[in-house]
């Protein structure tokens, strides 16, 4: 049975919209987006690389389950 809420990293080239599709392929709609910087250390000091952002997914449910 799949998990009911699972996170979803949006890979690096992929538009929101994408991951957005690929999430309601697999059975889940966005509920939540969550955003978070990475940084990476270039000759010894720490600079800004780029935007993580992830989704969180909500298993839909089967119109016709009883």
């Amino acid at each position: 049975m799949p998990k009911k809420t699972i996170w979803f990293e949006m890979e690096e080239n992929e538009t929101p919209e994408q991951c957005i599709e690929r999430m309601l392929k697999m059975g889940y709609r966005p509920v939540l987006r969550k955003e978070e910087p990475v940084f990476q250390r270039v000759d010894g000091e720490v600079v800004y690389f780029r935007q993580k952002v992830r989704f969180k997914g909500e298993l839909m449910e089967e119109k016709n389950k009883k």
